[in-house]
């Protein structure tokens, strides 16, 4: 007997296709996909306009001006990032503490990198070799780790050109003249760095660090500038002053608002006790004067019966 042919005809499946109901291929269970929340991404170096990469060009210690296009800026942060990232960071802290200047103990490193930056001064006593060597890389001076301190003291003051140093010599002068007019006395203290950005309230705060003299801030910004910046620093100490008495004078008067507070609470609690124990004792007065009425009531129909 021959057997009829089939009519049916032959499926063939696609990959990634529904599967057939006469297939015997196990399916998979469906995967979940975890939904994350959607996250702004933060902005790339090459996305910034070309004046916010001069600036922040210029808080690393690059000279914009010799990078002109937005390629070639976006292309030395990246280098100098990653500078700044192999630094060791006991020759930064180095440099901070020859400077002095205000940094908390817990700063990364590129916010130490740009605090180094600011520094001018030419007056390298003090400072370590590992501290001339992350200088002078900052500085972009071409210098070797195991490079002798006086030659490291040479190469960071040939950069300095012939113009620039004469300009500083005449400003030390300045500063120097101005310094003795005024007598400002030019002890040296043990540098101490700010409390660290995350610090709790209750953390002793550590004393702030020396400030510069006004011979080395006129040595380093100008006659002009030297000025108004002690001048600022004073009238910011000034007002910190001001604002501490004033802070303490309300302390003073919350804590007398609160001491009277608590004074007349104690009082009107006082005078409410009183009040509950007179009460209790009426209560009880007239409870026994009650019990006693009802007794006597009670004898006197008794007799009379």
């Amino acid at each position: 007997m021959s057997s009829a042919p089939s009519n049916i005809p032959e499926t063939k499946m696609l990959p990634g296709g529904p599967a057939s109901p006469s297939a015997s291929v196990p399916q998979s269970a469906p995967t979940t996909l975890e939904v994350l929340p959607a996250r702004t991404p933060a902005r790339q170096l090459h996305e910034l306009p070309k004046d916010e990469l001069k600036t922040l060009a210029e808080e690393f210690g690059l000279d914009p001006s010799r990078l002109q296009s937005p390629q070639h800026l976006v292309a030395a942060l990246h280098e100098r990032r990653q500078l700044i990232a192999s630094m060791d960071r006991e020759a930064l802290l180095d440099i901070i503490k020859w400077a002095r200047r205000p940094v908390p103990l817990n700063a990364s490193k590129e916010q130490l990198a740009q605090e180094i930056v600011r520094i001018r001064s030419m007056r390298f006593d003090g400072l370590s070799q590992r501290g001339l060597v992350a200088l002078a890389k900052l500085r972009s001076i071409s210098v070797i780790e195991n490079d002798a301190v006086p030659i490291l003291v040479k190469k960071l003051r040939k950069q300095e050109g012939f113009f620039a140093r004469l300009n500083r010599r005449r400003r030390s002068m300045l500063g120097t003249l101005v310094s003795n007019i005024i007598g400002e006395d030019e002890k040296s203290s043990d540098y101490q760095f700010l409390p660290p950005q995350d610090a709790d309230a209750e953390a002793p705060k550590a004393t702030p660090p020396r400030p510069a003299t006004i011979k080395e801030e006129i040595e380093e910004s100008g006659l002009f500038g030297g000025i108004a910046g002690r001048i600022k620093k004073s009238a910011d100490t000034y007002v910190n002053q001001k604002l501490d008495e004033i802070e303490a004078r309300i302390d003073r008067k919350l804590d007398e608002i609160d001491r009277r507070l608590g004074e007349w609470r104690d009082k009107e609690i006082a005078n409410r006790i009183r009040i509950l124990k007179i009460t209790l004792w009426a209560s009880v007065i007239v409870g026994v004067v009650s019990l006693l009425y009802s007794y006597i009531v009670h004898l006197i129909s008794l007799w009379r019966s």
